[in-house]
């Protein structure tokens, strides 16, 4: 008896050896290329703990333990018609996944910091090759959403496991000049109702106990991962070692005068002996419906108001006539001084205080800012109070220590301290529209692995003050090289 089942036991084997050794040479060849795929893809991740996963794929194309495709073998029609659709969703969104975590995503221009560059209503591809993918912090997160489900409001991913920050190798590294997409550094904590400004500047403008209490104003208070993060885009300034200063808006790096950029703009007051401007001559100017600020005059902006009464106080302009306030470009600003009626363009000048680092007490403003250091991994800091709140949130919220002052000395990780050795680099990020541009002047330094990779190319632009059918899309624009 027991002999007879070792037979037939016997007799399944060669059974199941042969079925696997007669399949068609087609799917042995879609097999081996998988498996070879499979195996790039895990070399180039560097995590050989998922070669585990190799009896999967050569079940799935030669053995057929698994009963993958079970459903194919039903009658009902229903079942088929619901199961293809189910098998097709599954595969698009792992399909998805894998192509938005390690190749490229979409992402949308959705405001003019980077005017005239890349413009509002751009669409790009945005290259996660370029600068080396990275391993996702909350790998569990649904495709295509960053943090919240739009409608129901919703996490989109699951807070645990989470993976600490690793880069695989890409095919190039953030070079000055460089456009870089990357997760907003400020944006780790946010309050739902007032996202903008970020959360750290609400805690300094209005008391931090008045932000996490007051939900009536600022909503919920939330915790996002790093990848998690909404998605910025800048114009990268300085790299890892760098020095950066601005002296009246002219950006100076290690001692040098920054690159000329074409389409670099700022804010201008622009008064005129009482003529007013037509919305063709402010389209010609590039100026959208958004940025037409009419101080003075004839419907004048009430928000502006106050700011006029400053500027008019400071600068001899006469608030009986129109005084405009709009961003201009080399260009726009000497096509402007030969129009007629403009008697005074000024350029805008900036006292905001909300300027990194907040409360750091350095005087500089948002024109004139520096000099400073911009940090690079392994290099070692002499700290002091001085310095200390410039690379406070470096220390303590990107490299995770504890830091401590008492008594005017620094204490990181319980030990008194006089240096710092960084264990990250980080860039220096800046808009080209630089007076309405939200960037390192504000919220410090990018670290390198909020880096989320560079723009390669611009597939759809729409026009936010055109309708369809007046030249909403702007054609001109599509397959654009977004790089720079």
């Amino acid at each position: 008896m027991l002999k007879d089942k070792t037979v037939d036991n016997m007799k399944m084997i060669v059974d199941n050896q042969k079925l696997i050794f007669h399949h068609p040479l087609k799917q042995w060849v879609k097999c081996i290329l998988w498996c070879l795929i499979y195996i790039l893809f895990i070399v180039w991740v560097g995590n050989y703990w998922w070669l585990l996963g190799l009896p999967v794929v050569f079940d799935l194309y030669i053995t057929n333990f698994i009963p993958w495709t079970f459903w194919k073998s039903s009658k009902n029609k229903t079942v088929l018609s619901v199961m293809g659709w189910v098998d097709a969703i599954v595969f698009a969104l792992v399909a998805v996944y894998f192509i938005n975590t390690f190749i490229f995503q979409n992402y949308q221009i959705p405001s003019s910091s980077l005017e005239k560059s890349l413009l509002v209503g751009d669409f790009l591809y945005v290259s996660k090759a370029s600068y080396g993918p990275r391993i996702p912090n909350t790998p569990l997160s649904f495709p295509l959403v960053q943090n919240t489900f739009p409608v129901l409001n919703v996490k989109s991913f699951i807070k645990h496991p989470q993976w600490d920050y690793r880069r695989l190798k890409g095919f190039d590294s953030i070079k000055k000049g460089d456009i870089v997409v990357f997760n907003f550094p400020a944006g780790d904590t946010v309050a739902l109702k007032m996202t903008n400004p970020d959360y750290y500047t609400l805690c300094y403008n209005y008391g931090r106990a008045v932000v996490n209490n007051r939900k009536d104003i600022f909503g919920d208070i939330v915790y996002y991962p790093v990848d998690r993060r909404e998605n910025f885009v800048k114009r990268c300034v300085a790299i890892a070692g760098d020095r950066v200063q601005i002296k009246n808006n002219q950006v100076f790096v290690n001692g040098q005068k920054q690159e000329k950029i074409p389409g670099i703009q700022y804010n201008y007051y622009v008064q005129t002996d009482g003529t007013h401007f037509t919305g063709e001559l402010m389209e010609k100017l590039g100026i959208s419906v958004e940025d037409r600020n009419l101080l003075t005059g004839v419907q004048p902006s009430e928000q502006a108001t106050e700011q006029a009464r400053q500027l008019i106080a400071e600068s001899g302009l006469d608030p009986k006539l129109p005084i405009y306030q709009f961003p201009l470009t080399e260009n726009s600003y000497r096509l402007l001084q030969k129009v007629a009626g403009v008697t005074k363009i000024i350029i805008e000048q900036s006292n905001r205080l909300d300027i990194f680092p907040l409360g750091g007490h350095t005087g500089w403003t948002r024109d004139n800012y520096g000099p400073v250091w911009v940090p690079k991994k392994g290099n070692r800091l002499v700290l002091n109070l001085y310095n200390l709140p410039i690379y406070e949130r470096i220390i303590r919220n990107y490299e995770k220590n504890k830091l401590e002052v008492k008594e005017g000395v620094i204490y990181i990780n319980d030990l008194p301290s006089k240096t710092y050795q960084f264990k990250m680099d980080y860039y220096w990020m800046m808009g080209d529209n630089r007076h309405k541009s939200a960037d390192s002047r504000f919220w410090g330094f990018v670290p390198e692995d909020h880096v989320v990779g560079r723009p390669v190319m611009v597939w759809l632009s729409l026009e936010k003050d055109k309708g369809w059918f007046d030249g909403k899309i702007r054609w001109n624009r599509f397959f654009k090289n977004a790089e720079r």
